[in-house]
Order: C-alpha cells, then structure tokens, then sequence
C-alpha cells in the first residue's frame, strides 16, 4: 500500500503510484475475480482500514456467502465492486482503493466511470440492505423500476411499464398491475425487498449481490425471500454474492464461503467444508454461537469473547488473537507479531491461522465438534 498520505487519485489498480513500473497481471479465469481489493478510508482520527488485502472468485451459476461481524468489511467489498466508493460528491474521491476487480474480462477500477456505470444495473446489480433507504420515497415503485429499464434499454414508458409490472409478478408482489403505482412507504417490509430485487433483475444482470437481503425481516418472509433469490438465479444463471452476518442464511443458499475478520479473508472454501471441517478459530466461534433447532434448548449458545477489532488500529500479527481463545497454541509468540497468510489446508479450502494442521485437527475434534 501506499504512504497514507497519498492521494486517492493517484492509486492505480495495483496499488502504485504513476510514473513507477507495474507489472503486467495474468488474464482473469473467473466471471469476477476480485485481487488483493484494499479500501481505505481517510478520516480526522486515522486511515480506516475497512477492506485490506482480499482476494476471491466467483464463477457464473454459483453463490458465494461473504460472512463475519459488523464492521469486517462485508458490505465495503460490495460497494467497492459496484463503483459505489470512487466518486463521492463534486468530485471528491471517497476512498482510497487498490487492487484489481475483473467482472467478464473488464477491470472496474481502471475503466472509466461511463463505462461502470453503464455496466451497473445491466451487467452487475446490487440488492441494498434497507430497501426503505434504497428506494425514493418520492417516486412510485413502478416509475423507479421503469428508469432503471430505460437507462439500458431503448424503449418507450408503456414498454417498461410493463415489463415494471412483469417483474413484480414474478417476484412475488399480489396485484402488480395496481401495486405497480405504489409508493414504496405503502409497502410491507417483505414487499420492499421483493420490489428491490424486481429493480435489480428486471435488467436480467450476469451478476447480482444481496448485502442482508432478510435483515428485519419476519422468518415466514426470510424464507420466501431466500427461494426467491435461489429461484431466479436458476433461471437466468447468474453468479451472485451473498453478504451476511446470518450463518443459516449461507448455509440455504451459498456454494462458497469466505469468513471475513478485520477486512481480511480469514477463511474459505466450499459450504460444506466451511461448515463441517473448520480451520479457523473465528469460523469455529461463529458456528457455536448459531442457534440450531437439533441442540438441546438448555444448551447455552458460546458467543465469540471480547469485541471487534478497531479498522483504525488493527492489532498485529493476526487480528483475531486478542479474542482467540488458541492464541498461544503456536509457539513464540508468533500471532501477536506475524500477520497469518492464507494457506490452502485442504483441495479448494484456505485458512489464515499459525496453528499447525495437526493443533487444529486435535481442537475440532476434542473440543469444538462434540459442542456443535
């Protein structure tokens, strides 16, 4: 990274300044392939480290699950790949963002900011966290989803109304043709969501993100939600990001899962393997403290100790060890000192911790597994 006290401006998709070589990066493999993404937030009391060095992929007709606490960097990543950080108002730069982010062979950081946002709504789409904030309180939900058609489509206001009315019948909305004209504060809290994600498919986008797309929602309602989304990947194929602090949510809908601590990727690997053979100390502390309908209810839940670390002064060495119980398996002192780098511990699966395989086998099995 650079000096914090370099401009916003003068980062490069590598993370260097103009005027010094830059290597040469390899084609991208995958439909969005996010690389070493930094996203840094100059304020009065220092840089805000919100996403520090992460890197993931993600091909078309999979779901990926980015999960972890508040304030670990799960929904920066997701504005960061929409171009929703570089431009902030007269001009202004927002952020400080390095790295490389591929979406179908077009690098977003260097491209021009048309040509985002051309790509934003048709090729890429994003379901906002709060569908109140996200959706006018002045316009009606029909006239929002018809702008966003229209903007990628050359057609006229009676065309997109209907293609309008079309998506809200397929997400689910009860008489779309009279709904269409509703404001959004007419709506119920499942309504909105729905009618958020008619506007974020109604351009049949090849990559969709939901950041907390069953926050404040009722379980009936999540649940719907959930088969909403997993139904409507499958029919146009999209490759879509899930963000969530919910476990269960990933575990109905992801492929993949990356556990995020700190703004870093601390874990990663297929559901399955995330879920049933855990590497990391985080991970495992996020799984105790999931409800499950199969535990004996006078079980009590074991939260994680202590709390999120600060973005403005993360601690050395691995970020999580002030809170992990483990801290000291590894000999030395090494993660108060040594930031932890992402090994693969198994075909597809990696995981950021200095204990030896052998110390976190032992920890699962004897202490962890027999818990859950």
């Amino acid at each position: 990274m650079t000096d914090q006290n370099t401009s916003g401006a003068e980062l490069t998709k590598t993370g260097a300044v103009p005027g010094e070589p830059v290597a040469s990066s390899p084609a991208p493999t995958a439909f969005l392939e996010v690389r070493d993404l930094h996203v840094h937030f100059p304020t009065e009391d220092g840089l805000v480290k919100s996403v520090d060095g992460l890197s993931f992929s993600l091909e078309k007709g999979r779901t990926l699950g980015i999960v972890g606490e508040s304030g670990s960097g799960k929904s920066v990543t997701s504005l960061g790949i929409m171009g929703l950080h570089t431009v902030g108002q007269y001009g202004r730069k927002k952020a400080r963002i390095s790295g490389e982010i591929w979406l179908n062979g077009t690098e977003l950081l260097t491209a021009p900011q048309d040509q985002v946002r051309r790509m934003r709504g048709r090729e890429m789409s994003m379901i906002f966290q709060d569908p109140l904030s996200a959706l006018h309180p002045y316009f009606t939900i029909g006239k929002q989803i018809v702008e966003a058609y229209r903007i990628h489509h050359d057609v006229d206001k009676k065309t997109a109304r209907r293609r309008a009315v079309e998506m809200l019948d397929r997400v689910g909305i009860p008489q779309p043709d009279q709904r269409v004209d509703s404001y959004p504060h007419e709506f119920s809290g499942g309504m909105r969501q729905r009618a958020m994600i008619a506007m974020s498919l109604v351009n049949n986008p090849e990559l969709l993100i939901a950041d907390e797309p069953t926050t404040a929602l009722d379980v009936t309602v999540q649940a719907q939600i959930l088969d909403l989304i997993r139904d409507l990947q499958k029919e146009f194929g999209s490759a879509v990001v899930v963000i969530t602090h919910d476990l269960g949510v990933v575990a109905e809908l992801a492929d993949d899962i990356l556990v995020m601590y700190g703004g870093r990727c601390v874990e990663q690997g297929t559901a399955d393997k995330v879920f049933y053979e855990p590497q990391h100390p985080y991970t495992w502390g996020l799984l105790g403290s999931m409800p499950r309908i199969d535990r004996d209810q006078s079980d009590r839940l074991t939260p994680v100790q202590g709390s999120p670390p600060s973005l403005i002064n993360i601690p050395d060495g691995c970020a999580f060890h002030p809170r992990c119980p483990y801290a000291d398996v590894p000999k030395g002192g090494i993660t108060r000192t040594e930031r932890p780098e992402l090994r693969e511990t198994a075909p597809g699966h990696f995981s950021a911790c200095h204990m030896a395989q052998e110390d976190r086998e032992r920890i699962w099995n004897e202490e962890i597994a027999p818990k859950l």
